[in-house]
This record gives structure tokens, sequence and C-alpha cells, in this order.
């Protein structure tokens, strides 16, 4: 069964996917959900493993990744050796073990509000802006472009983060207003080279990294990277093997939900329709090969 809602002590806060409790000093459990959000809402569906491959994925990342920039992540909460002492801590003691499985022991930041995505294939909201505009988000691009083209170079297109309702775009002038010329840069910079490093990672195993975003945060004065970190559920991930500009490209992530969803008679406002068993169960397969390509192992 999937896991959709968890009743823990000392709950801060319930996004889309996770639930977040507050360990004290400085601390926070961080448990990924089977829950999935299409369109910026939450499906009345689970997906069973779901949460299990987010958590993975995001150590695997997290692991790799900070040589670039540091990150919140201290250990999986079922990894008694990466605890170390928290083992004993009274949350981590009495977690369930269904939960345990799929949640993260994290390092507490000041959230900067700014979603970082970062494009190298045309896809997704960038393409309907281009249909329309001849632009991604007024940011200037070739014409002639399709469904897939990959871009003539890396895009960074920022948006807002809604607590509620759709995320907007924002120019990187925007984000500067917001947080200061200096961090916006900061956020750019930072948000490319991971993106490059995993890119140039993935392409070794077969799997072209289309787009994905990241979250920062900042904790003792430093810029960190935090929330979870290419994963299916923040990134496009598409088959190396069977790319082919003009359509929409086999995938391990939650494009096929959104896929199926575009062809429901849906507004895409709440309530969300139910996933069918297969489309759930598709789902899943996709998730756990993304792991399975990019890690090198089965999901434990």
């Amino acid at each position: 069964m999937p896991l959709l809602e968890t009743n823990l002590p000392d709950k801060l806060y319930q996004g889309k996917v996770r639930d977040t409790y507050d360990m004290g000093d400085g601390m926070l459990l961080m448990v990924a959900t089977d829950r999935i959000s299409a369109f910026d809402v939450v499906l009345p569906s689970g997906i069973p493993d779901k949460g299990r491959v987010l958590s993975q994925m995001s150590k695997f990342w997290f692991d790799q990744t900070g040589q670039i920039v540091p990150n919140h992540f201290i250990a999986l909460a079922d990894d008694p050796e990466g605890l170390a002492d928290l083992v004993n801590h009274p949350l981590i003691k009495t977690l369930p073990p269904d939960i345990a499985r799929q949640a993260t022991v994290i390092k507490r930041a000041e959230r900067i509000d700014v979603e970082c995505v970062v494009r190298a294939y045309l896809t997704g909201s960038a393409l309907v802006d281009y249909n329309q505009t001849g632009t991604i988000f007024g940011i200037p691009v070739p014409p002639g472009l399709v469904d897939g083209s990959k871009l003539p170079e890396l895009l960074f297109t920022p948006t807002t983060k809604a607590e509620i309702g759709h995320d907007e775009p924002m120019t990187l002038d925007e984000v500067s207003a917001l947080v200061g010329a200096d961090l916006a840069l900061k956020l750019r910079d930072l948000s490319f080279a991971v993106f490059e490093y995993a890119h140039d990672v993935a392409a070794k195993r077969g799997i072209i990294i289309a787009d994905t975003k990241f979250e920062f945060g900042i904790r003792d004065g430093e810029v960190i990277l935090i929330d979870e970190v290419l994963t299916p559920d923040s990134s496009r991930f598409w088959e190396g093997t069977q790319y082919a500009p003009g359509k929409s490209q086999p995938n391990y992530d939650k494009q096929f939900v959104r896929d199926w969803l575009l062809e429901q008679p849906w507004d895409r406002t709440p309530p969300a329709p139910a996933l069918p068993d297969d489309i759930i169960e598709k789902t899943r397969e996709r998730y756990l090969e993304a792991y399975r390509r990019l890690t090198g192992q089965a999901l434990p």
C-alpha cells in the first residue's frame, strides 16, 4: 500500500509530497510520501515505492554533488551507521519501519523562495511558451525548434515557490530583486554546475536529463542545496537510445502521468482524477527503472 499520510509528533510542514518534522537542534525529519502531484495538484492515488526512490536517489546525488555545493543531507532514517548517535533520538527510535525507509534526517535551513529550473531541452511548459511567443519565458531562442529539441545552451528559467496554486515564471532580474543580484547569480551558477555534472553521469548510463529543478537554502550564512535533487519527480529523464525530437520522449519520470491526465476531461484544478491501476504500476516501474539505471543498482 502506498504511504499517503504521516502523523508523527512536531509536524512543521506538509507539502505536495513531503511531510517535515522538527527534531530540534537544527535538524528535521523529511518523509517522502508516495503522494504524486501533477500540474501543481496532488492526485488522490499514490505510487508504491515512490517515496523510497525519491529519498534514495536524492541521497545518491547529494553524496556526489557535495563537492559542488554543500547540502542538507545527514542520513537516511533507516541507516543506523549514517545516523550514529541520532539512532537514540525519540523520533527516530519510535519511527515506524514503513516511514523510516522513505525518510531522511536533514539540516534545517532558511529556504530561498525560488524554484531554480535548468533546461537543456525544449519540452513541457517551455515548449508551450515557445509555441506561443517564440521565446522561452522571454529568453530568445532560435526559430524552428520542436518538442524535444536540444537547446543551444543551458537555460535558467526560475519560478516562484508557491505554497498553493501554480508556480509562476520569474526573470533573473526578478530573482535579483527578491534575493539580491549576487545571490541570484550564485543560484544560477550552482544550478548549472550541478546539472552539468549530473547530465554527464546520466549520459554515460543511457539517460538524458532534459530539465530539472533545484531548491536552495541558507544555513550558517552559506548557500546549501535542499529538498530533493535530480529525482523522477523533479526532473525529466529520457531514454537516450530512443531520443528523437518532434514528439514526447520515452521517459522514466512523471511525464507518463501528465500525459495520461492530459487525455482526461480535467481542467487541472482540484480534485484530480484517480489514476487507473495500470497507470499506477507503469509509473512505479518507471521510477524504479530510473533509480536502477542512474545508480547502477536495484532499490534497496
